[in-house]
């Protein structure tokens, strides 16, 4: 049996086939509403996004890494929400800040 540093059974969390264990942080979501489609720190400073991400904790819109400000991860730097999601439609992709993988 395999412990990680908690002594928790890592093989219990392991995926199939060698994948990435599943992410925790995503049991923990509650359900929320996305804000408006803007970064208003963007706005603020008259700047252009790439992308829009949503907090799956908060709801709060924000741009991606790929966009100038970054203020997505700013706000997972400031409040500890783990996971974000895209606002593009029909698009399942989700990001955990804390295992920096998609999830």
């Amino acid at each position: 049996m395999a412990l990680d540093a908690q002594g928790t059974n890592v093989t219990d969390r392991a995926g199939l086939n060698g994948q990435a264990a599943r992410c925790d942080h995503i049991d923990q979501l509650p359900t929320v509403e996305p804000g408006l489609p803007e970064c208003k720190e963007c706005l603020g400073l008259g700047r252009t996004w790439a992308q829009l991400l949503v907090c799956l904790t908060c709801g709060w819109v924000a741009c991606s890494d790929d966009s100038r400000g970054g203020h997505s991860r700013a706000h997972y730097e400031e409040t500890d929400h783990p996971v974000v999601a895209t606002l593009a439609s029909k698009s399942t992709w989700r990001w955990c800040y804390v295992h920096r993988r998609t999830v």
